[in-house]
């Protein structure tokens, strides 16, 4: 049911992606008189179509991975002589223009409506403050405590923990130095600090920015008390409940909740006794962790149980709600802000500075769909609005068969005074087309490496 249920989202996300930006070319071409032949969301055999009253056709195909507007073009068949004037071919250049960089722009603004939409409905996030430090990591190098708020990254500010992060994965390769503003709790000083980075993280695979600076954030303590038991988890079967609290294992007190999961995971199929306090009694029960092999390969033992965690206080949450034209500033600039961000990412990624192994294919984007759909509306809304921006960004690279290679042939055009011959345009075709494939290709290989 699960495998059903990110594949559907999946779909969901490309659809209304693919239409969006499908849709984005089919408004422009008919606003300057070209004439569509045919609307597809996907590609191959088509499964569904309709016709419309100006003679498009309107399909779904078996394919989900993209779609096409087909558009009147003598350099695809012969046109009748009444409808040359809606070829796309006999179009002059700025609407050729036009038509082309619809498509992006149509994403761009489908991702500043979705911000919008989430944005409306209110935003919420921890706030970073620093919980432990690493010794000899870069926080520790630039002088963070416990305890300090962490107010900016180079000047950005960063007021919840996702914008810490985004802060900080904007420095993924690069070298120099790194700068942090800081204050102490019930301060209104700031405090400036900075560390040396060299090619940070620039080979590492889908890195953790904040765990790879050496921070752990502050985060609610966690209790030895469960706050849920699996059924049918070796727990359950031991006859530990909710609201047990765990007060000793093989006669050892722990601390933490983190040094007592530690000393489970490292006893699979051990028998463990465990001492609870349940109403007041002591209980000693004796569990057995399964077996449980991790994504990484990691073999661990795992008995099945959640501990409660306490609330957070209201001073550690930073909550904002905003009218709709605030709400309309914010998604364009956080349209623009992941715009830049994601220009920055392909910079890095053909210098070297960033390694392919970020690269993600359908496989990776079907599995964050269907986990985004889990975790709420904004958190689905938000994936669809960066990968928007994500398609409308890749669409515009001066690439033949992109969008932004036939931009950079209608742009020779206009400087040169004629289009570019077809020899080269053919030449660049099969340029285009080999490196997308190749892209595609090493995107789909990071995936399945992935699983």
């Amino acid at each position: 049911m699960d495998l059903i249920q990110t594949v559907l989202w999946a779909l969901v996300a490309l659809g209304v992606l693919v239409s969006f930006h499908e849709f984005g070319h089919f408004l422009v071409a008919r606003l300057c008189g070209v004439k569509v032949l045919r609307f597809s969301v996907g590609f191959g055999r088509r499964l569904v179509s309709r016709y419309d009253r100006h003679g498009t056709e309107f399909t779904v195909s078996a394919i989900p991975l993209g779609g096409y507007v087909k558009m009147l073009d003598e350099r695809e068949g012969p046109v009748p002589p009444e409808q040359l004037g809606q070829a796309f071919n006999r179009k002059n250049v700025w609407a050729r223009i036009a038509i082309a960089a619809a498509g992006p722009l149509a994403n761009f603004l489908l991702a500043i409506v979705l911000f919008w939409a989430v944005f409306m409905g209110g935003t919420a996030g921890p706030v970073p403050v620093v919980g432990e430090v690493e010794p000899g990591s870069i926080a520790a190098r630039a002088g963070l405590e416990t305890g300090q708020e962490i107010l900016a990254v180079d000047g950005q500010p960063t007021p919840t923990w996702q914008a810490l992060n985004w802060r900080l994965a904007n420095r993924l390769g690069d070298s120099g130095t790194i700068e942090f503003t800081v204050r102490y709790p019930d301060s209104d000083l700031e405090y400036h600090s900075v560390a040396d980075i060299d090619r940070w993280l620039a080979g590492q695979e889908v890195p953790d920015p904040v765990a790879e600076t050496g921070l752990e954030l502050w985060t609610p303590p966690v209790t030895m008390t469960l706050a849920q038991v699996t059924p049918e988890s070796p727990a359950a079967a031991a006859g530990l409940k909710a609201g047990d609290r765990i007060v000793s294992t093989d006669s050892r007190v722990f601390e933490s909740w983190e040094e007592w999961t530690g000393y489970v995971r490292a006893r699979a199929d051990q028998p463990l006794k465990v001492g609870v306090e349940r109403n007041g009694e002591r209980l000693d029960l004796t569990v057995i962790p399964a077996l449980v092999t991790l994504e990484s390969g990691e073999r661990i033992g795992r008995i099945g149980v959640l501990p409660v965690v306490e609330s957070w206080p209201e001073d550690r949450v930073r909550t904002y709600h905003y009218g709709v034209l605030g709400a309309l500033v914010k998604g364009t600039k956080e349209t623009w802000d992941k715009t830049l961000f994601t220009l920055n990412s392909l910079k890095k990624l053909v210098f070297g500075q960033l390694s392919t192994k970020n690269l993600s294919g359908p496989i990776t984007i079907a599995k964050v769909a269907g986990t985004s759909a889990e975790a709420g509306w904004q958190s689905f809304l938000s994936l669809l609005a960066l990968l928007s921006v994500s398609l409308g960004v890749l669409n515009l690279l001066p690439i033949p068969v992109l969008d932004g290679g036939h931009l950079l042939y209608y742009g020779i055009e206009v400087i040169k005074g004629s289009p570019v011959s077809e020899r080269v345009q053919m030449i660049g075709l099969q340029v285009g087309m080999a490196l997308v494939l190749g892209i595609m290709g090493l995107a789909l290989y990071n995936d399945i490496l992935r699983l």
